[in-house]
């Protein structure tokens, strides 16, 4: 009996240059397909998994820009003219984007399912998170002006584009409603891989600090939970690098300790540890919370978001895994931490690990590959524009 073909497929990601959350979703896809070409925006050798960097690399003109890797963000003007590949001959297109790789061009007949991570949130939903830095002063306001004009002329290609994904899949029911906003677009959720077989939890007790793990980046808010901290007199652990961490580190109080960035070993052995995670800001799943879960963990969120689908607050379930906040200011922040220390009871980390266990990445793979393999078949409706 003969073997059916293995279908060709093109692997497009918006840029290699570490191994994020993003990059883990495209490492299960480029095991599955280990002959698939990749497509992106630039590369910087060794910033991801071997099994990713073992596949033949596309990138565009901007890889040839020196040292491109160290301010490559300021290029997005360049970014939509950067990403016009010419892809070969395929039989589906798989895109992993949150910025442009939605927007390649697939060949003639040929299906795109964009796995969307978001619509670009410096163009759409969180504009003022991300350049409220330049609005001070009068040349603050002409480039915040110039701003402006740069993302209104961005929006409209971005929508424009979204006609070149036959299928959109989103990563939280957040990220879908985000899509159908920006692009009118419906969409499948499938959420991210969580490698609940490395955070695992252990037998030492947990201390009294808090922790704070992330891109230090200032639409996360990690602001609030330092002052939350300083005004408790709470220790607080700060695990991460970013653009935000100096002003970060001018709010912090004695208590507050920065730890910059850290394997993957000892992240794990602190959500081991700590008392609770804190999360501020508003995801589009966000990673971190379910990490934290997979140790046995409470989370302590901003309760918009993704953190809405991944996190049971006290007060709304029978195993709650964490605490919700409404507002995004220190009080609300406080507050909840308040509440947590007077009902730490009612957290069990086996609840939590359970939680967890939902967003394995086996369950991932699964999804995704079925989901792609019933494309191939013709048997998924195609949901153009």
């Amino acid at each position: 009996m003969g073997s059916t073909a293995e279908p060709r497929i093109v692997l497009v990601h918006d840029w290699l240059t570490g191994m994020r959350g993003g990059e883990k979703c495209l490492e299960s896809a480029c095991a599955r397909w280990p002959e698939a070409p990749i497509f992106t925006l630039l590369h910087r050798p060794g910033s991801v998994s071997p099994v990713i960097e073992d596949h033949p690399l596309s990138t565009s003109f901007l890889n040839r820009l020196p040292r491109v890797e160290q301010y490559y963000r300021y290029l997005l003007p360049l970014m939509p003219l950067a990403a016009q590949w010419r892809l070969p001959e395929c039989d589906l297109v798989l895109s992993f984007s949150h910025c442009v790789a939605k927007s390649v061009l697939p060949p003639p007949g040929v299906p795109h399912v964009c796995y969307c991570f978001t619509p670009m949130r410096y163009a759409w939903q969180m504009q003022e998170a991300y350049f409220q830095h330049v609005q001070h002063g009068s040349w603050g306001k002409m480039k915040s002006q110039a701003a402006n004009l740069l993302l209104a002329r961005l929006r409209d290609w971005d929508r424009r584009t979204a006609a070149r994904v036959t299928h959109f899949l989103a990563i939280s029911r957040t990220v879908q409603q985000r899509i159908a906003e920006s692009y009118g677009r419906s969409s499948d959720v499938i959420y991210p891989p969580v490698d609940t077989e490395f955070y695992t939890p252990s037998s030492e007790r947990r201390e009294s600090y808090y922790l704070v793990v992330s891109a230090l980046a200032p639409y996360k808010r990690f602001d609030l939970a330092i002052q939350a901290c300083n005004r408790l007199n709470l220790p607080l652990l700060v695990i991460g690098s970013g653009q935000a961490a100096k002003q970060l580190q001018t709010l912090a109080g004695p208590t507050v300790h920065f730890l910059g960035w850290q394997p993957d070993a000892v992240i794990r052995d602190h959500l081991r540890r700590c008392r609770a995670v804190l999360y501020p800001g508003e995801e589009d799943f966000g990673i971190v919370p379910v990490e934290a879960q997979a140790c046995g963990a409470p989370v302590i969120a901003y309760g918009r978001g993704g953190a809405t689908e991944t996190v049971h607050p006290l007060g709304a379930s029978a195993e709650p895994t964490g605490v919700f906040f409404h507002q995004q200011t220190p009080e609300a922040v406080v507050e909840a931490i308040q509440i947590f220390e007077a009902q730490r009871h009612e957290f069990d980390p086996r609840a939590a690990r359970k939680n967890a266990l939902s967003f394995r990445k086996a369950r991932y793979e699964a999804e995704l590959f079925g989901y792609v393999q019933r494309v191939l078949a013709g048997e998924t409706v195609r949901r153009a524009a």
